[in-house]
């Protein structure tokens, strides 16, 4: 899928440190430490796009394994960006949806800004007003969050 030779496609887990790199320079919100130590070990499954062995796009599904997926984690550094790297990322994501997830399950995921009309393209369709997805994000203390600081 991809057009160019400077890219190679691998189907595995970031480590932590590149997957907060991603996150964070492709303009994602970060990730604390711990919950990428937790979290990452946990996905169904993972890609990257490798440019000279380093990660410069990525994306993820998790969930239970069998009724409820979540496309996560989308992202492609700012430098690699408009190049088709995205499409990538997502084309495997559906071949995997499309071989590993039973017919019954469901799939979503949240668009960010224009990112719908590429989800669109893998058969997404917006649930609004029928659905609308909602966020909860926990509070952080003051320590925990100076601890996660000095660890990174």
């Amino acid at each position: 899928m991809l057009s160019s030779s400077l890219y190679r496609v691998v189907h595995q887990t970031p480590t932590i440190e590149a997957y907060r790199h991603l996150r964070q320079a492709s303009g994602l919100s970060p990730k604390a430490l711990e919950a990428a130590e937790r979290g990452l070990p946990n996905s169904l499954f993972s890609v990257q796009i490798l440019c000279d062995g380093e990660p410069v796009a990525m994306g993820r599904v998790i969930g239970d394994g069998g009724c409820f997926y979540q496309v996560v984690d989308i992202a492609v550094l700012l430098a690699h960006q408009g190049r088709g790297l995205g499409k990538a990322v997502m084309g495997e994501i559906a071949s995997y949806i499309e071989r590993e997830v039973p017919a019954s399950a469901y799939v979503s995921l949240i668009a960010d800004g224009e990112a719908y009309k590429l989800y669109q393209q893998f058969g997404f369709a917006l649930t609004a007003p029928a659905s609308v997805g909602m966020a909860f994000k926990r509070k952080t203390s003051r320590a925990s969050a100076a601890s996660d600081v000095l660890k990174s």
